[in-house]
This record gives C-alpha cells, structure tokens and sequence, in this order.
C-alpha cells in the first residue's frame, strides 16, 4: 500500500519542487527567470575558474599511478593490513577513494564484477565508497576555487576522516556480513 502512494508522489516532486519555487518567488516578488540566469553566469564562471585546479589534480594522479607509486604504497600497507585481517584486494580501493572519485568507482565496479555483490569485498567496496571521500578532490577543487592557500589541518583531517571510515567501513561489514 505504501509503494502504491510512494510511486506517483515521487514522480511528481521535482514539478511540484519546482512550481514551489516558482510560486515562493512570486509571493516575494522575486523575478525567477533572472535570478536563475544570474547563478548560471555565477556557476559557470566558478566551472571555468576550477578547471586548472582539476587538470593538475589528474595529472597528479595519472603520475601518481603511473610511476608505480601507487602499487609501492600498496605494497608497504599490506603486510599490516593482513594483520588486522583486512583483505588485500580492497587496497586500491582504499588508496584511490581519497584520490580520485572516478577512479575509485571504476575500481570498486572492478571489484563488484570480479567478487560479486553480495560477496564481502562487494559489500565492503559499496560501503567504502558510501563512507570515505575524495579528500584530495576535494581540497584542490573547492580550496582552489576560493582561494584558501593554507590547508595543512583539513588535509589531515580528512584523511584521518577516510583512515577512520575505512576502517569502520571493514568492522562493520566483518560484524555484519561475516568476517572476510
């Protein structure tokens, strides 16, 4: 019964969004159109201004990866991971979701084909890129656009933050799915 009023209200929330808007906008007198067209101009001048940031980001990373770099640090965590009985064929995940979003979608899509969905690495893949961020992205693209030169504390913040949903992300999929 509850599917039944779910299906149509959700196709209709966006137009009903959007008339809300539209409506809110008349009632204060604010003209829609125009200040939908100024943001527009506002977002696509800020689109332009990131687009260097975003270029050194992936030509840092396709360095990064392609210099073996990345398979050296892999290769250094490993033997520490096995310890704590965290599965190797996670690592790239692990290393490139704070890297690289894309990147780390295709890698956990690799996973989820190679293992299955419902296997512990595809559990754990799907809750590693639900749980950790794209730290680096994050810092070039956003600091970049507004100008912060200084960024020492959020860097480690949010890698400590990726460190620590990573290693809830494997905790909790090893209490709820069974140990890997």
């Amino acid at each position: 019964m509850l599917v039944g009023i779910l299906d149509p209200l959700s196709r209709w929330m966006v137009p009903l969004l959007f008339l809300v808007i539209l409506l809110a906008g008349a009632w204060r007198r604010i003209k829609v159109y125009e200040a939908f067209v100024s943001g527009a101009k506002e977002g696509f001048t800020i689109a332009i201004q990131l687009i260097p940031y975003l270029v050194a980001m992936l030509v840092a990373l396709g360095i990064f990866r392609e210099s073996g770099a990345m398979d050296l640090v892999m290769g250094a965590i490993r033997p520490v991971t096995n310890l704590m009985g965290i599965p190797s064929e996670i690592l790239p995940l692990a290393i490139m979701r704070p890297l690289s979003g894309s990147g780390a979608l295709g890698v956990a899509t690799e996973l989820i084909n190679t293992f299955g969905p419902d296997s512990m690495i595809g559990r754990l893949a799907s809750t590693m890129q639900g749980t950790t961020d794209t730290t680096f992205f994050v810092l070039t693209i956003y600091f970049g656009a507004v100008g912060v030169q200084r960024y020492r504390y959020s860097l480690f913040t949010g890698l400590l933050a990726d460190v620590t949903s990573f290693l809830a992300s494997v905790y909790f999929c090893n209490l709820w799915f069974g140990a890997a």
